[in-house]
Order: C-alpha cells, then sequence, then structure tokens
C-alpha cells in the first residue's frame, strides 16, 4: 500500500496489523504522525499483541496524548474563568469539545489550539475579558486585524503569554465570504450544557457536532489533516447513531445551516474508508468527485511523506476559492505576497496561521 490505506485500514481493522512486519510497522507509524493520528492508533491498537519495539513505541504515544488531554481541559477551565463573569454561552468546539464530553472521538485525539463558538454580539466583551486574563494577539499586522474582523468566522487568533497555547474564538462555523451561511444563532442555541458542569460550558448537540465536523473538512480548507477529521466523523457517528431518530435530525440541521452537501460527502467517504455505517438516505450515492476527494486523503506515500501535488495544489486553490469571491481572492493574494519578507514572522506564529 503505497498511500495512507495501511494507516486508514489499521484504524478501521486493528487486527489487521498482525501482519505486518517491521519494516510495515515502521510505516504505519510514520503515517500515523504525519497525519496527527498517533494517538488514536495507538488508543486503538492497546489490546493488540503487537512487537515490542511498536507497542512501546504506541505506549508513548497513549502517554503524549493523555497529557495534552489534561493540558488542553486546564486551558478550557482557564478559558470558562475569564469569561463566567460574563454570563455568555461559551460552546467548546472540535477535539477539545470531544475531550470534555468524554466522547469516544476524544480518545487518543490530538487536539492544539482551544476553539469555542460565543455569540456574535458578545464578541467585543469576550475578546476584551480574553485580553485582561493574559492572552494577546498572534497577528498584531493591521492587514491580518482588519481581514479576520470583516471577512472571518472568528477573531484574529490569541495566544495566552505564559502558557503558550492559543485560542480561536469563533461567532460562527465558516467565513462570512463563504458560499454557504450555517445559522451560528441555531448552533448555540441547540448546545447542550456538559453533563456535571454546572458552570455553564457547553458543546453542539450531537447533529450540529457531525455538521461542524464535515464543513471543517469540506467547505474551509484543503483538507490536510482530512483523515484525521474524518476519523473524528465515524467516532462520533457510530456513536450518536445508537440514538432513536439521529438519521433524520442530522438530515434537518444539515439543511438548516445549508450544508447538506459537505455532510452527505463525508458520510460517503467515512462509509468508504472507514466502514461506517451510514444512512443512506443522508448519505447519498457515490460520485465522480468523491473519488478525487478520497484520493486527497490518502496522498501520502508509505513513509508519510505527500505525494500527488498537482492534486494538492488543485484543493489548496479550491479552499481560497470557497473562502471568496475571485476579486476578492486575487486582491487578498496579492496583498499577501507583497508583504511576505523571510524571517518577518516567527516560524511558530506563521504555523499558527
Amino acid at each position: 500500500m503505497m498511500d495512507a490505506r495501511l494507516l486508514v485500514r489499521a484504524l478501521a481493522e486493528p487486527g489487521s496489523v498482525a501482519e505486518l512486519d517491521a519494516e510495515g510497522a515502521t510505516r504505519l507509524i510514520a503515517l500515523a504522525r504525519a497525519e496527527s493520528l498517533a494517538g488514536s492508533l495507538a488508543h486503538r491498537l492497546a489490546d493488540v499483541d503487537l512487537p515490542q519495539g511498536v507497542a512501546r513505541i504506541l505506549a508513548d504515544a497513549r502517554r503524549t496524548h493523555e497529557h495534552a488531554r489534561t493540558q488542553a481541559l486546564w486551558e478550557a477551565e482557564m478559558c470558562r474563568r475569564a469569561l463566567a463573569p460574563l454570563g455568555v454561552p461559551v460552546v467548546l468546539l472540535k477535539g477539545t469539545a470531544y475531550a470534555a464530553a468524554g466522547l469516544d472521538a476524544g480518545v487518543g485525539r490530538s487536539i492544539g489550539d482551544l476553539d469555542i463558538l460565543v455569540p456574535r454580539a458578545d464578541l467585543e466583551h469576550v475578546e476584551r475579558a480574553l485580553l485582561a486574563a493574559g492572552w494577546e494577539w498572534v497577528k498584531p499586522d493591521p492587514y491580518d486585524d482588519l481581514y479576520y474582523r470583516r471577512w472571518m468566522h472568528e477573531l484574529p487568533p490569541l495566544i495566552h503569554r505564559e502558557r503558550d497555547r492559543m485560542i480561536d474564538v469563533h461567532h460562527t462555523i465558516l467565513p462570512l465570504t463563504a458560499g454557504p451561511t450555517p445559522d451560528a444563532d441555531a448552533l448555540i442555541a441547540g448546545s447542550q450544557i456538559l453533563p456535571g458542569e454546572e458552570l455553564g460550558i457547553r458543546i453542539l448537540s450531537p447533529e450540529d457536532m457531525i455538521v461542524h465536523a464535515a464543513a471543517h473538512l469540506f467547505a474551509d480548507g484543503d483538507l490536510a489533516g482530512g483523515l484525521r477529521n474524518l476519523w473524528d466523523i465515524d467516532r462520533l457517528l457510530r456513536q450518536f447513531a445508537l440514538n432513536s431518530g439521529f438519521w433524520p435530525r442530522l438530515a434537518e440541521r444539515a439543511r438548516l445551516h445549508r450544508l447538506e452537501g459537505p455532510v452527505a460527502r463525508a458520510l460517503r467517504l467515512a462509509h468508504r474508508l472507514y466502514a461506517t455505517p451510514v444512512d443512506p438516505g443522508c448519505a447519498g450515492r457515490w460520485g465522480l468527485t468523491d473519488s478525487l476527494f478520497e484520493r486527497r486523503l490518502l496522498a501520502r506515500n508509505g513513509w508519510g511523506r505527500e505525494t500527488r501535488p498537482a492534486l494538492r495544489f488543485g484543493f489548496y486553490l479550491r479552499s481560497h476559492w470557497l473562502r471568496m469571491p475571485p476579486l476578492m481572492l486575487a486582491r487578498h493574494l496579492l496583498t499577501k505576497a507583497r508583504r511576505v519578507r523571510p524571517g518577518a514572522v516567527p516560524d511558530r506564529l506563521q504555523a499558527a496561521g
């Protein structure tokens, strides 16, 4: 298997790794690290009999994940303390939400920035509270600041000056320039207080969590890290679909947020790659363009290096096209190109963008 299918198969069928030799196991670990799925793979293979060296690497990955999970939940608590006096709803998103809610998608899941969703009307108050609590701007450039505030679905990213942890404050889940316009008020209204959490930290409803994951994967990027995001969807669906009436509710919420297409594609690809049980009516039929998405998701060689550069570049262009109308995109890229100077921005801050 000279693409990422080796990793996909190991996640979907843990017993398949028993047939791997030393080289195959090395390739598998390299792929998992490249796709930010090392922790997920390590937990998935926890009960599989593996060679001692491989088992030791995966045990280290599990310990690393537990440490990262603790850090992420502590950062969420620091955010809660900073925003509690405002009395505004604060909804955790993505990896931190999965971990805080004890969902299967959080098991082994890599967690980077803290992502939260708040009402747009409260952004100014939230911003002031976070700045007062020690967060500061990652992108102090006036153009970047104006671009985020006018067109994006979030404030410019913030980083805590002492803990060196970033937070992304969302007021909706897609850029304002994108074609679909999700109902941010409905996302917040439908959110749920975490079990046992009396102080108001919330997570999205199960159906909106799937919608957001699909939007993040297909409508808001170039599919970088796509296998991890699709694995999130697999884990979430396997857990949520056990609830009576889940599939009709998912279809209804996808329509409400005008994201039926991304949700249906996510279901088809999850079923194709991870054998995720899905509702055929929600997923629709496999199409020619789905094959391009599949090739993009699997575009790594056996050692985890990126492949299919032309396809990757096409999806990179697509991600910008989805975010902006053509004239706005051309103006934005020209402005960014004129401002690029080697070494002008620290690597860590560039990566944060």
